[in-house]
């Protein structure tokens, strides 16, 4: 059995703020002999005193000071937690996580994150990054919400709904200082075995890891992200393929070599996935907000600035 309670704590924020139990009393609708029997039941519970009084004038002691200042977090969350409960009520989520392609970041939905509180401020949102089938597993997994341009095709089986939001182009490039800008012929097997490729880690847990553009037994460097890849590819430290957009500053600077390989990479759609019949307010507002005509031209303009 707890000894504070929060209709205790709401009398204990309001005598500090009023000043005196009757202006408690007054504001809170309350007895003043109420208020005074909550204030002295609470301290002989707790065996401290909450207040100094000085005649009708109190004034917090150092532990009744202490009490209030935690308490009143614990006000606010209680308060948080009925509006919560109430908008849950009416089809509002009290959490929505957004699962993104490792390389686009949140910072490109800034405009739609502050509308969005502006309709659900009581709903917590969560963004999360996560990589080729690593975006299907965090979906089915219950991990996220919702997927932003998750690459590649969802796993069978069913169970989600998906639409196609676009699609990438990529390129086979290397830095003019790697020995393959050098070879004047589409790259086979035979040249690209002799040196390492960059690879992005799918973030699976479960589920077998999906592999793209790699030779079997292949020298692979593997880093967390596409943002990481292509920086190592800059520098010369191997090859692969990239998303045109990424790659396209970089080839006009000819601070990468565009070169064309025997098995080029067909360009893959981009989705918007959700889990099937668990479409709440919040999950809607997102899917329809996230069909905008321009949506994937800003969240590449967001990676390549």
């Amino acid at each position: 059995m707890f000894r504070i309670s929060l209709d205790s704590l709401l009398i204990l924020d309001a005598i500090d703020r009023c000043g005196t139990f009757a202006g408690a009393g007054v504001e809170l609708h309350k007895v003043p002999s109420t208020i005074s029997y909550t204030v002295g039941k609470l301290e002989q519970d707790l065996g401290v005193q909450v207040f100094e009084r000085q005649g009708p004038k109190v004034t917090l002691t150092g532990a009744g000071k202490e009490l209030l200042k935690e308490g009143r977090y614990l006000l606010k969350a209680a308060e948080d937690l009925e509006h919560r409960v109430r908008r849950v009520a009416c089809g509002w989520e009290t959490e929505l996580a957004i699962g993104m392609d490792s390389i686009f970041s949140p910072t490109a939905l800034i405009a739609e994150i502050t509308e969005f509180y502006k309709v659900a401020n009581l709903t917590r949102l969560r963004f999360s990054e996560e990589a080729l089938s690593g975006s299907w597993e965090a979906l089915m997994d219950r991990r996220v919400d919702l997927l932003v341009a998750a690459a590649g095709a969802g796993p069978s089986g069913g169970g989600y709904s998906a639409e196609i939001i676009g699609a990438t182009k990529f390129v086979f490039a290397v830095s003019p200082q790697h020995p393959l800008a050098a070879i004047d012929k589409p790259l086979g097997k035979a040249e690209l075995y002799q040196y390492k490729a960059i690879a992005v880690s799918d973030s699976v847990r479960k589920m077998q890891p999906r592999t793209v553009g790699l030779i079997f037994g292949q020298d692979t460097l593997t880093l967390p992200d596409m943002r990481n890849k292509y920086e190592f590819q800059l520098a010369g430290v191997g090859f692969g393929f990239l998303p045109e957009p990424l790659a396209r500053n970089a080839i006009e600077k000819g601070l990468l070599v565009e070169k064309q390989v025997e098995e080029p990479r067909q360009p893959e759609p981009l989705y918007l996935a959700w889990r099937s019949g668990e479409v709440g307010a919040g999950l809607k507002w997102w899917i329809e907000k996230m069909k905008a005509p321009d949506l994937m031209e800003r969240l590449w303009r967001d990676v390549i600035r």
